[in-house]
C-alpha cells in the first residue's frame, strides 16, 4: 500500500526494496533500461542490488540511482525519499537543519541533497501560459534595520530596491505560475520574459511600472497601485499572493538566502504552487505531489562543485 503521509512515507520506505521497485515504473514506464545506450537487454544482480546492460559498453552496471539526482550519493534512497517527501509538501518549505535531524545526516549533506531535489523540481516547460495573466516583480533581500551595522554598511549601498534581487513573475489565472530572477526592471528585460511565457493576444494585467508600455501584441490593462489594487478583474493580487507565500519561506524558514542559489529556492516554491491541485481543482494530495516530482529526477545531475560555483576554476 502506498503511503499518505510522512509517517507512513519513513515506515514504507525504510525497505531498499519497496524503494526500488516503487521507483521503477516511475523512471522506466515501458520495463528497465540502459541508461547509457538504451537497450532493454539488461539483467538484475539482486547480491549488488543492480542490473547490468547485456550490449558491450563501458558502465556496464547501473543502479535506479544513475542518471539521476541521485546518482554518486552514499546516501540510500530512504533518506532521500523521505527528504524529497519534505520538500515538495511542507508549505513553507523545509530547512537543511530540520532534514539533518530528521534523517540523521550531517547539516551539510541535508543543504546538498535539498538543492538537488529543488533542481529536480526545475519547470523547463516549453508551454505558454493564456487567457488572463498577471505579471509583477518583487525585491528579494534582507531589511537594513534587522542588519548588524557593519553588516548593513558593507550590503546596503543604496535605497529602495538597490543591493536587493528583482524577482519577476507571470501568473495565469486558474492555473500556473512561471517566476525567475532578472537582472534589471528595464523595458527589454520584462518585456522578453513576458513574450517567452505567455502566447499573443493574452489579457495581461499589470501595475503602472512603465516598463510594460509596449505590449502591442496583448490586451494590456493597468492599476496603478498609487490610486487603488483592484479596478474590476484588472489586479495583480494572484502574484501578490505568491510573493506572500515566497517570502514567508525564505524570511521564516531559509532566514538568509545567497543571491547566487535564490532561483532553486523560487524554484521549490514554483513547483509546490503549480501543485497545489488536481485537474478538477481540488487539493492535490501529498502522496501525489511527491509522485509527480520524482518522475522528474533523471538528467538533473547536480555536482557540489556547479552548486558551489567552484566547477569553472577547476
Amino acid at each position: 500500500m502506498e503511503p499518505t503521509t510522512l509517517q507512513e512515507a519513513i515506515i514504507f520506505f525504510s525497505d531498499e526494496k519497496n524503494c526500488r521497485e516503487w521507483i521503477i515504473p516511475r523512471r522506466w514506464p515501458n520495463g528497465v533500461e540502459c541508461p547509457r545506450c538504451g537497450g532493454k537487454n539488461v539483467s538484475f544482480m539482486p547480491k549488488y542490488n543492480r542490473w547490468q546492460c547485456g550490449a558491450r559498453h563501458a558502465s556496464r552496471q547501473f543502479t535506479v540511482k544513475t542518471g539521476t539526482i541521485f546518482e554518486d550519493s552514499p546516501l540510500g534512497l530512504d533518506k532521500w525519499l523521505a527528504a524529497m517527501w519534505q520538500v515538495v509538501n511542507d508549505r513553507n518549505g523545509i530547512s537543511s537543519y530540520e532534514v539533518h535531524r530528521m534523517i540523521g545526516v550531517s547539516q551539510k549533506t541535508a543543504w546538498f541533497m535539498d538543492h538537488r531535489i529543488r533542481h529536480a523540481l526545475t519547470i523547463g516547460s516549453i508551454d505558454k501560459l493564456s487567457e488572463e495573466i498577471e505579471a509583477d516583480e518583487t525585491f528579494i533581500g534582507g531589511k537594513a534595520g534587522n542588519m548588524h551595522k557593519d553588516v548593513r554598511a558593507r550590503k546596503i549601498t543604496g535605497t529602495g530596491g538597490k543591493d536587493k534581487t528583482i524577482v519577476m513573475g507571470i501568473l495565469e489565472r486558474g492555473g500556473k505560475v512561471r517566476a525567475t530572477v532578472v537582472p534589471t526592471r528595464r523595458r527589454g528585460q520584462v518585456q522578453a520574459e513576458i513574450r517567452k511565457h505567455v502566447e499573443a493576444g493574452s489579457a495581461i494585467f499589470t501595475d503602472a511600472l512603465k516598463s510594460y508600455e509596449g505590449l502591442s501584441e496583448f490586451e494590456h490593462q493597468v492599476v496603478d497601485h498609487a490610486v487603488e489594487y483592484v479596478c474590476g478583474k484588472v489586479h495583480t493580487n494572484g502574484m501578490e499572493n505568491f510573493w506572500s507565500l515566497l517570502k514567508r519561506g525564505l524570511k521564516g524558514t531559509y532566514i538568509s538566502v545567497e543571491p547566487f542559489h535564490l532561483f532553486r529556492y523560487i524554484d521549490e516554491q514554483v513547483y509546490r504552487y503549480n501543485h497545489r491541485k488536481d485537474e478538477t481543482g481540488e487539493p492535490l494530495k501529498d502522496f501525489d505531489r511527491f509522485d509527480i516530482a520524482v518522475r522528474q529526477i533523471v538528467g538533473k545531475r547536480l555536482t557540489w562543485d556547479h552548486l558551489t560555483g567552484k566547477e569553472a576554476t577547476h
